[in-house]
């Protein structure tokens, strides 16, 4: 028969939890990143929707290499977006490996080189376009290579996939101004952020907020509980990617059709065929 042994000393009863944060005195706007990545993100989406309309109307001629719809586009996609996206996953990477979250200074300069983007591309006309490319990019390079560095320390390998989709936005930001040069206007590099964007909502929505749910049931001990992420939830994200892929290269198919409606209705079929709830 086993015991628990449970630690009443002194020591014990004045010991200090483990740390969640850098012990520092600077600004509490750089002591998380969801702080000013949430914040610039939402006040960037207003302000270039209230800039986008005077430009739609023709009252407002920007100094940006892109096209007006391209601008407005790419700065809603690979803007707005990756600002939010950086902001959670500075947050939740520290949940996931145990380590300490990137604040200060550090932190600081991503919030700049995110905005150096938005500023490159609005004004490319005037510094060339390759400039605003490898400004703009440098952002969301700096942001995998932080994740990748910080999931590697805590050696929490099943995230890594997190830094693959963030790599794969990159590559589709990349495209967008290629195409936009090359070609006059955007269209692969559209579809590409949408549909990464599409599956880091399937994975991590997917995964973290069940996940969430699950954590809440147990303390509430009702006595069933949700099923976790598992084999099914993992093989209808992966035909998802591979369905996305299919959308980015051939938008208009038929088998596109089929197969963007594929995914919903196995996910129908297995909630009809199994229970949600786990014994």
């Amino acid at each position: 028969m086993s015991s628990t042994t449970v630690e009443t000393s002194p020591q014990a009863a004045t010991r200090k939890p483990v740390p969640r944060y850098h012990t520092r005195t600077g600004p509490a706007f750089l002591s998380a990143g969801f702080r000013p990545f949430f914040f610039c993100g939402a006040v960037f989406a207003a302000l270039a929707v209230l800039l986008w309309l005077p430009v739609y109307f023709g009252e407002l001629t920007l100094q940006t290499a892109l096209a007006p719809r391209d601008w407005h586009v790419h700065e809603m996609l690979y803007g707005y977006l990756p600002a939010v996206i950086t902001g959670f996953l500075l947050t939740a990477i520290p949940n996931w490996t145990g380590r300490l979250p990137l604040q200060g200074t550090p932190l600081l300069t991503l919030v700049l080189v995110w905005f150096a983007g938005r500023l490159a591309v609005t004004f490319s006309a005037d510094i060339a376009w390759l400039a605003a490319l490898l400004i703009d990019a440098s952002f969301l390079l700096l942001v995998a290579l932080a994740a990748a560095r910080e999931i590697a320390a805590g050696r929490n390998w099943r995230n890594l996939n997190v830094v693959a989709l963030i790599t794969l936005l990159l590559a589709g930001n990349v495209a967008f101004h290629l195409e936009a040069h090359f070609n006059g206007a955007a269209d692969y590099g559209i579809r590409a952020g949408v549909g990464v964007v599409i599956l880091l909502i399937a994975l991590i929505g997917g995964r973290i907020t069940p996940s969430f749910t699950r954590n809440w049931l147990v303390r509430q001990n009702p006595g069933r509980l949700p099923q976790p992420f598992g084999k099914l939830d993992m093989v209808i994200v992966a035909f998802s990617a591979l369905t996305l892929v299919v959308w980015i290269a051939r938008p208009e198919g038929t088998a596109t059709g089929a197969l963007l409606v594929a995914p919903g209705l196995g996910i129908w079929c297995a909630s009809r065929a199994g229970p949600v709830i786990a014994p």
